[in-house]
């Protein structure tokens, strides 16, 4: 089991963000004494009242109280917001640091590891101040166990950007989903995540990641993923035996298994295994639906990045071919939402730009689910995926201040999402 997560020291996090773009002006002062938010509105996500007006204190990186009106103790910093609503830090469950717009493979091939450290820093810093304080970073693609570093240089309060939970490179079969299938052999191009071909390799891969700094596992169980006349083609990669051998060893390191499970039968052998959250989750069976409500494993849709492929592939025939996945990824959408599926929210952001990802909590009302589900599914539900249920995501005293306003009321309207005016992360203000 690793040491407990260092949540970064809020002074020395504003140091940091004061030398950021898109920072509000920084006191260090102003964080040792108390803070009091004051909006118009104030969300509570776990059953959806609004208090208006809605008052916060903070005291720390703590919230101390929540309130229509709560105490202001002498000296405090009172910041009123104005015509805004007050709610927890969003959680993006399925997010890639390492990556930004452009042919992901030649990504990984031209650009060297600390190149790419370097912009996966900034994407974290676009991702916190577009009000997501809390992420899980799926696979560097490539970069190894170099989001271990970005992790802890924010815990640090070396850089800013959201709590991260890491996975290393994801891991992946001989010839699967990740491996640098079309480029020339003889030219022994390295795959994008670990190799394991069995239960024993799995094993010792995820052994390895672990010693690098890894929280969970990330696993490529389907792919290469197809559509053909409507009907969705997608091999699986592990037997549910393998999984069930790689979710036993992460228990063993009280960490977690997230699976990249486009169809059946791999989502299917997931839901058996027992792993933690299913991510794309396009196509499941009645059986795998029911698994998944049993045993209560969320689907990750990611319909973010399918509508970006949608509009940004090299020829019309690639764009169509998107937007017919898309297209049929909606329609068992609605299935699963009347299976009683659960959700969390992740954009898989990274091939669009970084910063512009709350698009995914728009997408999924626009696809059936209430406004108060989606951000339940984001807050809570990805709380609980970074196991951290009991530290974000709800506006509780005792809890970590990760606090975003956003103007209007998103259970009206969830654009209001995209266009976040305030942001604190632990007691620190990074965005005003």
């Amino acid at each position: 089991m690793k040491p407990a997560f260092d949540f970064a020291s809020p002074i020395r996090l504003m140091i940091v963000a004061c030398a950021g773009v898109a920072i509000s002006a920084c006191a260090t002062a102003q964080q040792n004494a108390p803070v009091v938010l004051h909006a118009a509105r104030l969300l509570q996500i776990e059953d959806g009242r609004i208090l208006a007006p809605g008052e916060i204190l903070v005291e720390g990186e703590r919230i101390k109280a929540v309130g229509t009106s709560v105490e202001h103790p002498q000296g405090a910093q009172v910041i009123d917001l104005g015509d805004v609503t007050l709610m927890p830090g969003m959680i993006d469950a399925h997010v890639h640091l390492f990556l930004h717009p452009g042919a992901e493979d030649l990504q990984t091939v031209i650009e060297s590891t600390p190149w790419r450290t370097i912009l996966a820093i900034e994407a974290a810093k676009a991702d916190l101040t577009a009000g997501f304080t809390a992420e899980r970073d799926m696979g560097t693609e490539g970069a190894g166990s170099a989001d271990t570093a970005v992790r802890d240089a924010i815990n640090a309060g070396i850089v800013p950007g959201p709590r991260l939970r890491i996975s290393g490179n994801a891991i992946d079969i001989l010839g699967g989903h990740e491996d640098a299938n079309h480029f020339n052999p003889a030219q022994h191009v390295l795959s994008n995540a670990d190799y394991a071909n069995t239960s024993e390799q799995l094993v010792a891969v995820m052994r390895q990641q672990h010693k690098e700094g890894s929280d969970f596992a990330k696993i490529y169980e389907t792919g290469k993923d197809k559509l053909a006349g409507g009907v969705l083609h997608t091999p699986y990669q592990y037997t549910e035996e393998q999984l069930a051998a790689a979710v036993a060893e992460a228990h063993r390191l009280g960490a977690t298994v997230a699976v990249h499970a486009m169809g059946e039968p791999g989502t299917l052998y997931a839901a058996r295994a027992g792993v933690e959250s299913i991510e794309h989750a396009t196509q499941l069976s009645d059986e795998t639906m029911r698994l998944m409500k049993e045993k209560h494993i969320p689907a990750v849709p990611t319909f973010a990045i399918f509508e970006y492929f949608a509009t940004h592939r090299d020829t019309p025939d690639q764009a169509a071919a998107e937007a017919a996945l898309l297209g049929y990824k909606i329609a068992e959408f609605k299935k699963q939402l009347a299976a009683g599926v659960p959700f969390a929210v992740g954009s898989d952001v990274g091939p669009f730009p970084h910063g512009t990802q709350a698009r995914e909590l728009v997408l999924m009302v626009q696809y059936g689910m209430t406004p108060l589900a989606v951000l339940q599914a984001d807050m809570l539900e990805g709380a609980r995926l970074m196991g951290w249920a009991d530290k974000i995501g709800q506006l509780k005293p005792g809890f970590y201040a990760d606090i975003v306003a956003v103007p209007g009321n998103p259970l009206n309207d969830m654009s209001a999402v995209t266009r976040v005016s305030f942001v604190m992360k632990n007691g620190a203000i990074v965005r005003r």
